[in-house]
């Protein structure tokens, strides 16, 4: 569970987030949406540490994000997992070499030990012998896959997810949607969705929490 408490941040003396308080639980996907402008990457920026509020705090499984050490922060991105807006795929390394990155980032394992795990959360998404593909030889929708694989091979227990379905059909964006929402589920993740996309909304959004000029309008579920 991650819970935002008060959330203020300005940017040139310009408010862009007013007193956000929101609770995001396990197992559910949640989604924030708004226009552009409207506050919702800024909070998903506050949320990950990339952003500092002005005031607020933020709550990871009852650990205050504020008071924790610089070693206990980079010890909460190993349980984070991201999929960013496009992707943000690694385009001169093999789908492999993309899904397995956070493995040789954060852990100490062997390779067969980080191939085992890589070819577990590709079957997971559905693709498989694509191992070393490159990504500009993938569709867009397996590209969105082989993201989704990356942000879930370290077994997270919070998952964001920034504008996931950008640039898809609305086909393939159902895929897509359906496959956080059921990877959510299955591993009880915490699972935050930034999104303009109504169709995602009424699908997946067990939670919406809408945000208009940095103030949260309208809380509730579809």
């Amino acid at each position: 569970m991650i819970e935002v408490k008060n959330l203020h941040k300005e940017f040139d003396g310009s408010v862009v987030l007013k007193n956000i308080s929101a609770t995001f639980e396990n197992g559910k996907t949640s989604l924030v949406i708004g226009q552009s402008g409207s506050g919702k990457t800024v909070l998903l920026k506050c949320m990950l540490g990339l952003f500092y509020p002005e005031k607020g705090d933020i709550f990871y499984d009852g650990r205050q994000y504020n008071n924790m050490s610089i070693h206990e922060k980079r010890e909460l991105r190993k349980e984070i997992g991201m999929v960013f807006q496009g992707g943000a795929l690694f385009d001169s390394s093999t789908v492999e070499d993309n899904v397995m990155f956070p493995l040789r980032m954060f852990t100490d394992q062997s390779y067969n030990e980080m191939l085992e795990r890589v070819n577990f959360v590709l079957k997971r998404v559905n693709l498989e012998n694509v191992n070393n593909k490159f990504p500009d030889e993938l569709s867009g929708g397996m590209q969105k896959r082989v993201a989704i694989a990356r942000a879930i091979v370290m077994n997270p227990k919070y998952l964001f997810c920034d504008e996931p379905n950008s640039g898809l059909d609305p086909k393939t964006a159902m895929v897509i949607d359906n496959l956080i929402q059921e990877i959510t589920k299955e591993y009880n993740i915490t699972t935050i969705i930034n999104s303009h996309d109504m169709n995602s909304v009424m699908e997946i959004g067990e939670k919406i929490i809408f945000l208009k000029n940095g103030i949260k309008e309208w809380e509730g579920s579809s």
